[in-house]
Protein backbone atom coordinates (compact mmCIF):
# COMPACT_ATOMS: atom_id res chain seq x y z
CA UNK A 1 0.00 0.00 0.00
CA UNK A 2 1.35 3.38 -0.95
CA UNK A 3 2.66 4.76 2.28
CA UNK A 4 1.10 8.44 1.84
CA UNK A 5 -2.42 6.42 1.68
CA UNK A 6 -1.70 4.44 5.18
CA UNK A 7 -2.11 8.06 7.44
CA UNK A 8 -5.52 8.39 5.55
CA UNK A 9 -7.01 5.17 5.60
CA UNK A 10 -9.65 5.74 8.31
CA UNK A 11 -11.22 8.14 6.06
CA UNK A 12 -10.39 6.09 3.13
CA UNK A 13 -12.31 3.60 4.60
CA UNK A 14 -15.85 5.05 4.46
CA UNK A 15 -14.58 7.48 1.09
CA UNK A 16 -13.95 4.57 -0.64
CA UNK A 17 -17.84 2.75 -0.82
CA UNK A 18 -19.09 5.99 -0.65
CA UNK A 19 -17.49 7.42 -3.98
CA UNK A 20 -18.46 3.98 -5.61
CA UNK A 21 -22.38 4.99 -5.35
CA UNK A 22 -22.84 7.79 -7.18
CA UNK A 23 -20.21 6.22 -9.83
CA UNK A 24 -22.83 3.06 -10.44
CA UNK A 25 -25.28 5.17 -10.96
CA UNK A 26 -23.37 7.03 -13.78
CA UNK A 27 -21.96 4.23 -15.62
CA UNK A 28 -25.56 2.88 -15.79
CA UNK A 29 -25.25 -0.83 -17.40
CA UNK A 30 -25.59 -3.37 -14.43
CA UNK A 31 -22.30 -5.13 -14.95
CA UNK A 32 -20.59 -2.34 -15.24
CA UNK A 33 -21.69 -1.15 -11.55
CA UNK A 34 -21.18 -4.68 -10.29
CA UNK A 35 -17.29 -4.20 -11.31
CA UNK A 36 -17.36 -0.80 -9.43
CA UNK A 37 -18.94 -2.36 -6.56
CA UNK A 38 -17.11 -5.34 -6.36
CA UNK A 39 -13.60 -3.29 -6.67
CA UNK A 40 -15.17 -1.18 -3.75
CA UNK A 41 -15.92 -4.23 -1.82
CA UNK A 42 -12.76 -5.73 -2.00
CA UNK A 43 -10.40 -2.03 -1.66
CA UNK A 44 -12.72 -1.73 1.64
CA UNK A 45 -11.55 -5.15 2.96
CA UNK A 46 -7.67 -4.47 2.07
CA UNK A 47 -8.50 -1.51 3.70
CA UNK A 48 -10.07 -2.50 7.04
CA UNK A 49 -7.32 -5.70 7.01
CA UNK A 50 -4.74 -2.99 7.38
CA UNK A 51 -6.37 -0.39 9.72
CA UNK A 52 -6.91 -3.99 12.02
CA UNK A 53 -3.16 -4.88 11.53
CA UNK A 54 -2.17 -1.02 12.61
CA UNK A 55 -4.11 -1.36 15.62
CA UNK A 56 -2.95 -4.59 17.02
CA UNK A 57 0.24 -3.09 16.56
CA UNK A 58 0.22 0.33 17.23
CA UNK A 59 -3.36 1.14 19.32
CA UNK A 60 -5.85 3.41 18.73
CA UNK A 61 -5.65 5.13 15.41
CA UNK A 62 -7.46 8.64 15.43
CA UNK A 63 -7.93 10.58 12.43
CA UNK A 64 -9.06 14.55 12.89
CA UNK A 65 -10.99 15.38 9.59
CA UNK A 66 -10.29 18.83 8.08
CA UNK A 67 -7.74 18.72 10.52
CA UNK A 68 -10.16 20.23 13.37
CA UNK A 69 -8.88 18.36 16.69
CA UNK A 70 -11.21 16.59 18.64
CA UNK A 71 -13.62 17.24 20.57
CA UNK A 72 -14.00 20.69 18.76
CA UNK A 73 -13.88 18.55 15.26
CA UNK A 74 -15.06 15.34 13.85
CA UNK A 75 -12.59 12.66 15.13
CA UNK A 76 -12.45 9.14 13.21
CA UNK A 77 -11.20 6.81 15.98
CA UNK A 78 -11.06 3.42 15.73
CA UNK A 79 -9.64 1.19 18.26
CA UNK A 80 -9.25 -2.77 17.88
CA UNK A 81 -13.81 -3.14 18.52
CA UNK A 82 -13.85 -1.04 15.47
CA UNK A 83 -11.16 -2.67 13.32
CA UNK A 84 -12.51 -6.04 13.93
CA UNK A 85 -16.20 -4.86 13.35
CA UNK A 86 -14.98 -3.48 10.02
CA UNK A 87 -13.26 -6.54 8.75
CA UNK A 88 -16.02 -8.60 9.69
CA UNK A 89 -18.04 -6.16 7.33
CA UNK A 90 -15.60 -5.94 4.33
CA UNK A 91 -15.45 -9.49 4.32
CA UNK A 92 -18.88 -10.70 3.75
CA UNK A 93 -18.90 -7.47 1.73
CA UNK A 94 -15.86 -8.82 -0.41
CA UNK A 95 -16.78 -12.48 -0.99
CA UNK A 96 -21.07 -11.95 -1.89
CA UNK A 97 -20.81 -8.84 -4.02
CA UNK A 98 -18.31 -9.96 -6.74
CA UNK A 99 -19.58 -13.48 -7.06
CA UNK A 100 -22.92 -12.83 -6.84
CA UNK A 101 -24.08 -11.43 -10.06
CA UNK A 102 -25.79 -14.35 -11.56
CA UNK A 103 -27.89 -14.04 -8.59
CA UNK A 104 -28.73 -10.42 -8.93
CA UNK A 105 -29.19 -10.73 -12.66
CA UNK A 106 -32.23 -13.11 -11.61
CA UNK A 107 -33.61 -11.41 -9.13
CA UNK A 108 -33.62 -7.77 -10.02
CA UNK A 109 -34.79 -5.42 -13.41
CA UNK A 110 -31.94 -4.82 -15.59
CA UNK A 111 -33.08 -0.86 -16.11
CA UNK A 112 -32.51 -1.04 -11.81
CA UNK A 113 -28.89 -2.81 -10.91
CA UNK A 114 -26.81 0.02 -11.36
CA UNK A 115 -29.23 1.31 -8.67
CA UNK A 116 -29.43 -1.80 -6.39
CA UNK A 117 -25.47 -1.63 -7.00
CA UNK A 118 -25.33 1.87 -5.43
CA UNK A 119 -27.75 1.29 -2.70
CA UNK A 120 -25.45 -1.71 -1.64
CA UNK A 121 -22.09 0.71 -1.57
CA UNK A 122 -24.20 2.97 0.54
CA UNK A 123 -25.33 0.44 2.95
CA UNK A 124 -21.60 -0.97 3.31
CA UNK A 125 -20.47 3.12 3.48
CA UNK A 126 -22.80 3.37 6.05
CA UNK A 127 -21.50 0.29 8.26
CA UNK A 128 -18.21 1.62 7.76
CA UNK A 129 -18.87 4.73 9.25
CA UNK A 130 -20.28 3.85 12.15
CA UNK A 131 -17.10 1.78 13.01
CA UNK A 132 -14.85 4.26 12.47
CA UNK A 133 -16.49 7.72 13.59
CA UNK A 134 -15.57 8.28 16.92
CA UNK A 135 -18.48 11.15 17.06
CA UNK A 136 -21.78 10.34 18.71
CA UNK A 137 -23.99 12.45 16.47
CA UNK A 138 -22.41 11.22 13.66
CA UNK A 139 -22.61 7.36 14.70
CA UNK A 140 -26.58 8.52 13.88
CA UNK A 141 -25.58 9.43 10.68
CA UNK A 142 -24.14 6.84 9.50
CA UNK A 143 -26.24 4.27 11.12
CA UNK A 144 -28.95 6.14 9.37
CA UNK A 145 -26.89 6.03 5.71
CA UNK A 146 -26.72 2.02 6.65
CA UNK A 147 -30.65 1.91 7.37
CA UNK A 148 -32.03 3.99 3.96
CA UNK A 149 -29.83 1.75 1.90
CA UNK A 150 -30.70 -1.20 3.29
CA UNK A 151 -34.53 -0.82 3.25
CA UNK A 152 -33.71 0.08 -0.88
CA UNK A 153 -32.28 -2.99 -0.85
CA UNK A 154 -35.27 -4.75 0.87
CA UNK A 155 -37.88 -3.39 -1.69
CA UNK A 156 -35.89 -4.39 -4.61
CA UNK A 157 -37.05 -7.89 -3.68
CA UNK A 158 -40.06 -9.28 -5.91
CA UNK A 159 -43.92 -8.58 -5.37
CA UNK A 160 -45.47 -6.78 -2.95
CA UNK A 161 -44.89 -8.75 0.10
CA UNK A 162 -40.98 -7.60 -0.63
CA UNK A 163 -42.30 -3.61 -0.11
CA UNK A 164 -44.52 -4.26 2.49
CA UNK A 165 -40.93 -5.88 4.57
CA UNK A 166 -39.19 -2.61 3.52
CA UNK A 167 -42.01 -0.79 4.60
CA UNK A 168 -42.33 -2.11 7.79
CA UNK A 169 -38.45 -2.13 8.17
CA UNK A 170 -38.65 1.63 7.73
CA UNK A 171 -41.16 2.07 10.24
CA UNK A 172 -39.18 0.13 13.03
CA UNK A 173 -36.06 1.74 11.73
CA UNK A 174 -37.27 5.06 12.02
CA UNK A 175 -38.74 4.90 15.65
CA UNK A 176 -35.15 3.26 16.70
CA UNK A 177 -33.53 5.61 15.03
CA UNK A 178 -35.68 8.78 16.72
CA UNK A 179 -34.79 6.83 20.23
CA UNK A 180 -30.70 6.88 19.42
CA UNK A 181 -31.16 11.07 18.51
CA UNK A 182 -33.21 11.91 21.24
CA UNK A 183 -30.63 10.16 23.67
CA UNK A 184 -27.69 11.60 21.88
CA UNK A 185 -30.14 15.14 22.78
CA UNK A 186 -29.86 14.25 26.08
CA UNK A 187 -26.61 13.13 26.20
CA UNK A 188 -25.20 16.44 24.56
CA UNK A 189 -27.51 18.19 26.91
CA UNK A 190 -25.72 16.74 29.93
CA UNK A 191 -22.26 16.82 29.17
CA UNK A 192 -21.85 19.38 26.00
CA UNK A 193 -20.00 17.17 23.89
CA UNK A 194 -20.58 14.65 21.23
CA UNK A 195 -16.92 13.10 21.05
CA UNK A 196 -17.20 10.15 22.44
CA UNK A 197 -13.50 10.30 24.02
CA UNK A 198 -14.75 13.48 25.64
CA UNK A 199 -18.30 12.36 26.60
CA UNK A 200 -16.90 9.36 28.37
CA UNK A 201 -14.46 11.57 30.44
CA UNK A 202 -16.92 14.27 31.25
CA UNK A 203 -20.00 11.59 32.62
CA UNK A 204 -18.53 11.26 36.15
CA UNK A 205 -19.28 15.09 36.71
CA UNK A 206 -22.73 14.25 35.43
CA UNK A 207 -23.40 10.85 36.68
CA UNK A 208 -26.32 12.20 38.79
CA UNK A 209 -28.12 13.68 35.88
CA UNK A 210 -31.38 12.28 34.71
CA UNK A 211 -30.97 13.45 31.40
CA UNK A 212 -27.97 10.99 31.71
CA UNK A 213 -30.08 8.06 32.82
CA UNK A 214 -32.69 8.86 30.32
CA UNK A 215 -29.93 9.18 27.50
CA UNK A 216 -28.50 5.90 28.46
CA UNK A 217 -32.17 3.96 28.36
CA UNK A 218 -33.50 5.90 24.80
CA UNK A 219 -29.72 4.47 23.38
CA UNK A 220 -30.04 1.21 24.40
CA UNK A 221 -33.79 0.54 22.86
CA UNK A 222 -33.10 2.68 19.83
CA UNK A 223 -30.23 0.45 19.46
CA UNK A 224 -32.03 -2.82 20.47
CA UNK A 225 -34.58 -1.89 17.53
CA UNK A 226 -32.09 -1.68 14.91
CA UNK A 227 -30.14 -5.22 15.83
CA UNK A 228 -33.41 -6.88 16.48
CA UNK A 229 -32.97 -8.01 19.82
CA UNK A 230 -35.94 -9.87 20.73
CA UNK A 231 -38.79 -8.74 21.53
CA UNK A 232 -38.35 -5.74 19.24
CA UNK A 233 -36.98 -8.01 16.12
CA UNK A 234 -40.96 -8.03 14.74
CA UNK A 235 -39.43 -6.05 11.26
CA UNK A 236 -36.41 -8.86 10.83
CA UNK A 237 -38.16 -11.71 9.45
CA UNK A 238 -40.04 -10.24 6.62
CA UNK A 239 -37.07 -8.25 5.38
CA UNK A 240 -34.39 -10.96 5.25
CA UNK A 241 -36.72 -13.71 4.17
CA UNK A 242 -38.39 -11.00 1.05
CA UNK A 243 -35.23 -9.07 -0.31
CA UNK A 244 -32.86 -10.53 -2.83
CA UNK A 245 -30.84 -13.26 -1.72
CA UNK A 246 -27.52 -11.09 -2.25
CA UNK A 247 -29.23 -8.47 -0.03
CA UNK A 248 -30.07 -11.41 2.38
CA UNK A 249 -26.52 -12.62 2.31
CA UNK A 250 -25.08 -8.99 3.07
CA UNK A 251 -27.46 -8.01 5.75
CA UNK A 252 -27.13 -11.30 7.63
CA UNK A 253 -24.27 -11.32 7.70
CA UNK A 254 -23.41 -7.37 8.61
CA UNK A 255 -26.08 -5.40 9.39
CA UNK A 256 -26.73 -6.90 12.82
CA UNK A 257 -23.06 -7.31 13.40
CA UNK A 258 -22.86 -3.12 13.61
CA UNK A 259 -26.06 -2.69 15.35
CA UNK A 260 -24.40 -4.93 18.06
CA UNK A 261 -21.13 -3.17 17.60
CA UNK A 262 -22.77 0.15 18.72
CA UNK A 263 -24.68 -1.23 21.56
CA UNK A 264 -21.22 -2.65 22.75
CA UNK A 265 -19.30 0.97 22.00
CA UNK A 266 -21.96 2.92 23.62
CA UNK A 267 -22.22 0.31 26.75
CA UNK A 268 -18.64 -0.13 27.65
CA UNK A 269 -16.74 2.61 25.62
CA UNK A 270 -18.85 5.49 25.96
CA UNK A 271 -21.16 5.26 29.83
CA UNK A 272 -18.71 2.29 31.39
CA UNK A 273 -19.13 -0.94 32.13
CA UNK A 274 -19.55 0.36 36.01
CA UNK A 275 -22.31 2.83 35.54
CA UNK A 276 -23.92 0.64 33.13
CA UNK A 277 -24.08 -2.59 34.64
CA UNK A 278 -23.43 -1.56 38.79
CA UNK A 279 -25.54 1.40 38.97
CA UNK A 280 -28.35 0.92 36.46
CA UNK A 281 -27.76 -2.71 36.15
CA UNK A 282 -28.88 -3.14 32.68
CA UNK A 283 -27.98 -6.77 33.10
CA UNK A 284 -31.38 -7.31 34.34
CA UNK A 285 -33.02 -6.05 31.25
CA UNK A 286 -30.20 -7.57 28.08
CA UNK A 287 -29.88 -10.93 29.77
CA UNK A 288 -33.64 -11.76 29.79
CA UNK A 289 -34.50 -10.72 26.26
CA UNK A 290 -31.48 -12.40 25.03
CA UNK A 291 -32.29 -15.53 27.01
CA UNK A 292 -36.03 -15.29 26.21
CA UNK A 293 -35.02 -14.51 21.90
CA UNK A 294 -32.52 -17.23 22.04
CA UNK A 295 -35.11 -19.85 22.84
CA UNK A 296 -38.04 -18.21 20.88
CA UNK A 297 -35.61 -17.35 17.75
CA UNK A 298 -35.46 -20.80 17.78
CA UNK A 299 -38.85 -22.54 18.41
CA UNK A 300 -40.43 -20.05 15.72
CA UNK A 301 -37.85 -21.28 13.37
CA UNK A 302 -38.70 -24.64 14.11
CA UNK A 303 -42.03 -24.10 12.77
CA UNK A 304 -41.66 -22.19 9.70
CA UNK A 305 -42.20 -24.11 6.45
CA UNK A 306 -40.59 -21.24 3.98
CA UNK A 307 -36.51 -21.55 4.54
CA UNK A 308 -35.44 -18.02 4.11
CA UNK A 309 -38.04 -17.14 6.66
CA UNK A 310 -36.63 -19.91 9.16
CA UNK A 311 -32.81 -18.46 9.13
CA UNK A 312 -34.29 -15.11 9.38
CA UNK A 313 -35.74 -16.06 12.86
CA UNK A 314 -32.45 -18.32 13.33
CA UNK A 315 -30.82 -14.85 12.54
CA UNK A 316 -33.07 -13.06 16.01
CA UNK A 317 -31.49 -16.08 17.92
CA UNK A 318 -28.17 -15.47 17.05
CA UNK A 319 -28.26 -11.87 17.94
CA UNK A 320 -29.45 -12.77 21.54
CA UNK A 321 -26.48 -14.66 21.99
CA UNK A 322 -24.56 -12.24 21.14
CA UNK A 323 -26.29 -9.88 23.40
CA UNK A 324 -25.96 -12.34 25.87
CA UNK A 325 -22.38 -12.59 25.93
CA UNK A 326 -21.91 -8.46 25.94
CA UNK A 327 -24.49 -8.36 29.22
CA UNK A 328 -22.17 -11.05 30.94
CA UNK A 329 -20.31 -7.92 31.57
CA UNK A 330 -16.95 -9.84 31.92
CA UNK A 331 -13.54 -10.29 29.63
CA UNK A 332 -14.92 -13.81 28.61
CA UNK A 333 -18.61 -12.46 27.94
CA UNK A 334 -17.01 -9.79 25.61
CA UNK A 335 -15.33 -11.72 23.70
CA UNK A 336 -17.41 -14.78 23.06
CA UNK A 337 -19.71 -11.92 21.92
CA UNK A 338 -17.14 -10.92 19.50
CA UNK A 339 -16.11 -14.10 18.55
CA UNK A 340 -19.81 -14.96 17.51
CA UNK A 341 -20.05 -11.45 15.61
CA UNK A 342 -17.37 -13.02 13.59
CA UNK A 343 -18.45 -16.45 13.12
CA UNK A 344 -22.07 -15.87 12.67
CA UNK A 345 -21.34 -13.36 9.89
CA UNK A 346 -19.79 -16.15 7.86
CA UNK A 347 -21.96 -18.53 8.21
CA UNK A 348 -25.39 -17.16 8.11
CA UNK A 349 -24.10 -15.47 4.96
CA UNK A 350 -23.18 -18.76 3.83
CA UNK A 351 -26.53 -20.03 4.33
CA UNK A 352 -28.12 -17.22 2.54
CA UNK A 353 -25.93 -17.63 -0.58
CA UNK A 354 -26.91 -21.32 -0.61
CA UNK A 355 -30.37 -20.39 -0.26
CA UNK A 356 -29.80 -18.17 -3.06
CA UNK A 357 -28.49 -20.15 -5.57
CA UNK A 358 -31.69 -22.88 -4.62
CA UNK A 359 -33.70 -20.01 -5.77
CA UNK A 360 -31.83 -19.42 -8.73
CA UNK A 361 -32.49 -22.88 -10.02
CA UNK A 362 -35.61 -23.67 -8.85
CA UNK A 363 -37.92 -20.34 -7.67
CA UNK A 364 -38.61 -22.37 -4.51
CA UNK A 365 -38.32 -21.68 -0.71
CA UNK A 366 -40.58 -24.23 0.80
CA UNK A 367 -39.36 -27.26 2.59
CA UNK A 368 -42.08 -29.27 1.08
CA UNK A 369 -40.76 -28.08 -2.41
CA UNK A 370 -37.30 -28.83 -1.59
CA UNK A 371 -37.53 -32.86 -1.37
CA UNK A 372 -34.73 -34.79 -2.91
CA UNK A 373 -32.84 -31.41 -3.91
CA UNK A 374 -29.74 -32.68 -2.33
CA UNK A 375 -29.25 -35.25 -5.18
CA UNK A 376 -29.39 -32.56 -7.88
CA UNK A 377 -27.41 -29.54 -6.43
CA UNK A 378 -25.24 -31.72 -3.60
CA UNK A 379 -22.53 -29.16 -3.92
CA UNK A 380 -24.82 -26.24 -3.06
CA UNK A 381 -26.60 -28.52 -0.20
CA UNK A 382 -23.33 -29.58 1.18
CA UNK A 383 -22.57 -26.16 1.01
CA UNK A 384 -25.71 -25.36 3.12
CA UNK A 385 -25.01 -28.14 5.48
CA UNK A 386 -21.34 -27.04 6.44
CA UNK A 387 -22.87 -23.62 6.99
CA UNK A 388 -25.49 -25.21 9.50
CA UNK A 389 -23.51 -27.35 11.14
CA UNK A 390 -21.44 -24.19 12.04
CA UNK A 391 -24.37 -22.60 13.54
CA UNK A 392 -25.52 -25.72 15.60
CA UNK A 393 -22.55 -25.28 17.17
CA UNK A 394 -20.93 -28.40 16.18
CA UNK A 395 -16.98 -29.25 16.86
CA UNK A 396 -14.45 -28.50 14.47
CA UNK A 397 -16.83 -25.34 13.46
CA UNK A 398 -16.35 -21.78 14.11
CA UNK A 399 -20.26 -21.61 15.57
CA UNK A 400 -18.87 -24.73 17.66
CA UNK A 401 -15.81 -21.89 18.81
CA UNK A 402 -18.57 -19.12 19.41
CA UNK A 403 -20.89 -21.48 21.39
CA UNK A 404 -17.95 -22.57 23.52
CA UNK A 405 -16.32 -19.76 24.43
CA UNK A 406 -19.63 -18.37 25.43
CA UNK A 407 -20.86 -21.28 27.02
CA UNK A 408 -17.28 -20.99 29.50
CA UNK A 409 -18.15 -17.52 29.88
CA UNK A 410 -21.61 -18.11 31.51
CA UNK A 411 -19.89 -20.85 33.89
CA UNK A 412 -17.50 -18.48 34.89
CA UNK A 413 -20.12 -16.00 35.97
CA UNK A 414 -21.75 -19.00 37.71
CA UNK A 415 -24.99 -18.48 35.35
CA UNK A 416 -26.20 -21.91 35.06
CA UNK A 417 -29.45 -21.38 34.06
CA UNK A 418 -27.81 -19.03 31.05
CA UNK A 419 -25.68 -21.85 30.26
CA UNK A 420 -28.75 -24.48 30.10
CA UNK A 421 -30.37 -21.59 27.34
CA UNK A 422 -27.03 -21.84 25.05
CA UNK A 423 -27.83 -25.87 24.87
CA UNK A 424 -31.36 -25.45 24.51
CA UNK A 425 -30.93 -23.06 21.75
CA UNK A 426 -28.34 -25.11 20.11
CA UNK A 427 -30.67 -28.17 20.24
CA UNK A 428 -33.53 -26.11 18.12
CA UNK A 429 -30.87 -25.07 15.86
CA UNK A 430 -29.97 -28.64 15.31
CA UNK A 431 -33.88 -29.77 15.03
CA UNK A 432 -34.61 -26.58 12.25
CA UNK A 433 -31.51 -27.40 10.46
CA UNK A 434 -32.14 -30.77 10.45
CA UNK A 435 -35.84 -30.81 8.74
CA UNK A 436 -33.96 -29.45 5.83
CA UNK A 437 -31.42 -31.97 5.21
CA UNK A 438 -33.92 -34.93 6.03
CA UNK A 439 -36.16 -33.40 2.74
CA UNK A 440 -33.39 -32.53 0.79
CA UNK A 441 -30.95 -35.79 1.16
CA UNK A 442 -33.75 -37.85 2.40
CA UNK A 443 -37.22 -37.53 0.63
CA UNK A 444 -37.84 -38.32 -3.12
CA UNK A 445 -39.04 -35.66 -5.07
CA UNK A 446 -42.55 -35.74 -5.74
CA UNK A 447 -43.35 -36.05 -10.04
CA UNK A 448 -43.36 -32.85 -11.83
CA UNK A 449 -41.89 -31.10 -8.86
CA UNK A 450 -39.39 -28.05 -8.65
CA UNK A 451 -36.36 -30.87 -8.07
CA UNK A 452 -37.02 -32.55 -11.14
CA UNK A 453 -33.99 -31.57 -13.92
CA UNK A 454 -32.51 -28.75 -11.61
CA UNK A 455 -28.84 -28.80 -11.34
CA UNK A 456 -26.26 -26.29 -9.38
CA UNK A 457 -25.85 -22.92 -8.11
CA UNK A 458 -24.36 -20.27 -10.30
CA UNK A 459 -20.51 -20.86 -10.08
CA UNK A 460 -20.02 -17.57 -8.91
CA UNK A 461 -22.33 -18.37 -6.43
CA UNK A 462 -21.28 -21.35 -5.62
CA UNK A 463 -17.53 -19.79 -5.23
CA UNK A 464 -19.16 -17.60 -2.12
CA UNK A 465 -20.64 -20.42 -0.67
CA UNK A 466 -17.33 -22.27 -0.21
CA UNK A 467 -15.36 -19.46 0.52
CA UNK A 468 -17.53 -18.65 3.28
CA UNK A 469 -18.60 -22.20 4.86
CA UNK A 470 -14.89 -23.03 4.42
CA UNK A 471 -13.66 -20.42 6.06
CA UNK A 472 -15.95 -20.74 9.32
CA UNK A 473 -14.29 -24.38 9.52
CA UNK A 474 -11.43 -23.11 8.95
CA UNK A 475 -12.22 -20.48 11.85
CA UNK A 476 -13.32 -23.69 13.77
CA UNK A 477 -9.70 -25.15 13.33
CA UNK A 478 -7.43 -21.94 14.26
CA UNK A 479 -8.86 -19.81 16.85
CA UNK A 480 -6.07 -17.27 16.50
CA UNK A 481 -7.65 -15.00 14.08
CA UNK A 482 -10.91 -14.98 16.48
CA UNK A 483 -10.64 -15.78 19.81
CA UNK A 484 -7.16 -14.24 20.28
CA UNK A 485 -7.99 -10.61 18.76
CA UNK A 486 -11.20 -10.64 20.49
CA UNK A 487 -9.73 -11.39 23.97
CA UNK A 488 -6.86 -8.80 23.14
CA UNK A 489 -10.34 -6.77 22.22
CA UNK A 490 -12.32 -7.23 24.75
CA UNK A 491 -9.12 -6.89 27.74
CA UNK A 492 -8.78 -3.16 26.08
CA UNK A 493 -12.14 -2.13 26.34
CA UNK A 494 -12.99 -3.25 29.80
CA UNK A 495 -8.96 -1.80 30.59
CA UNK A 496 -10.20 1.57 29.50
CA UNK A 497 -12.83 1.94 31.25
CA UNK A 498 -12.02 0.75 34.76
CA UNK A 499 -12.18 3.07 37.44
CA UNK A 500 -13.60 5.51 35.27
CA UNK A 501 -16.53 6.34 37.83
CA UNK A 502 -14.39 5.61 41.60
Amino acid sequence: MIPALVDHLPALQVVTPLLCAPLCVLVRPGRAAHAIASFGAIASLAIAARLLAEVLDHGVLSYALGGWAAPWGIEYRIDGLGAFTLVIVTTVAAVVFPLSRASVEAEVEPARRHLFYAALMLSLAGMAGIAVTGDLFNLFVFLEIASLAAYVLVAFGRGGPAKLAALRYLVAGTVGATFVLIGIGLLYAATGSLNMADVSARLPQVQQSTALKSAFAFLVIGIAIKMALFPLHAWLPNAYARAPSVVGAFLAGSSTKVAVYALIRVVFGVFGADYAFARLSVDWVLLPCAAAGVIAGGVVALFQSDVKRMFAWSSVAQVAYMVLGAALASAAGLSAALVHMMNHALMKAAIFLALGGIVYRTGAVSIDALAGIGRRMPLTLAGLVVASLGLVGVPFTAGFVSKWTLLRAALQGDAWLLATVIVAGSLLTLLYTGRIVEAACLRSPPPGSVSTGTAEAPPGVLAALWLLAGASVFLGLDTSLTVGVAERVAGALLESAAGRWR
